[in-house]
């Protein structure tokens, strides 16, 4: 890990950017945690949008954490901002597209041209952030997730034993095989649902959330569209995270 910036936002969080080979990434902790008590990690997952486009939600969310006394970190996505296209993810999201245009059914094999591959190489690079944050005196366990895409959630939550909660958010296309592994999650979950997201199947939503294995498990439906979470909503997903993580 390489860091390439620091800087102080107004409300005494340090923000550093950081590289994690061709990996960029960003870091926020609280400046004044101190280094006989690390504070504990949340990994902000995100859509596939670039981070310079999730900067303004990503950095408010890390200042909440901050107040918590938590530490946040992100990594940006593969082929997302200015890493390299996967021409694949490119086709299956423009047939992704003209079938939602068409009002035709969304097929299993353009979501998983979409999510599969996306999964398979994100999960192993937020292992690998998660090895390199760890390392650094100011972080320590436990740790927690929060945030989509929800199929990355999900895998990581099956295959990282250092994730002790999470919060994920509905509102993605979630294949058949992460479906499954969805029934092998055991750690507590708080799930997020928009009600009314255009771009989401409610059902499938409601069939994924029953479909997970975990013995504490809530579901938070909220009306509104996609981007219109509201502001309660992010503030008590918050204390699920305090609660498990303190």
């Amino acid at each position: 890990m390489h860091f390439t910036s620091e800087r102080h936002l107004d409300d005494c969080v340090l923000e550093r950017e950081f590289t994690l080979g061709e990996i960029p990434g960003i870091l926020w902790t609280p400046a004044t945690t101190p280094a006989s008590a690390p504070a504990p990690l949340i990994l902000l997952g995100h859509p596939p949008l670039g981070l310079r486009t999730m900067y303004p939600r990503l950095v408010d969310r890390a200042r909440h954490c901050a107040a918590e006394g938590f530490a946040t970190a992100t990594i940006e996505l593969p082929g997302s901002g200015d890493r390299p296209r996967r021409p694949a993810a490119e086709q299956a999201r423009a047939d992704l597209r003209r079938a939602m245009e068409a009002g035709e059914p969304v097929t299993d094999e353009i979501v998983d041209a979409l999510v599969l591959p996306l999964v398979d190489q994100a999960v192993p690079e937020w292992q690998a952030a998660l090895d390199a944050l760890l390392s650094l005196p100011e972080i320590g366990g436990p740790v927690g997730y929060s945030g989509g895409v929800i199929s990355i959630g999900i895998r990581l939550a099956v295959v990282e034993p250092r994730i002790s909660a999470a919060v994920l958010f509905a509102g993605s296309f979630v294949p058949r095989a992460i479906l499954d592994e969805a029934r092998r999650v055991t750690i507590p979950l708080h799930v997020l649902l928009q009600w009314d997201d255009e771009g989401n199947d409610r059902q499938a939503a409601l069939d994924l959330f029953d479909a997970f294995g975990s013995e504490e498990k809530s579901l938070h439906a909220n009306m509104g569209g996609h981007t219109g979470v509201p502001q309660f909503a992010g503030d008590t997903a918050a204390r699920f995270l305090t609660r498990h993580l303190n």
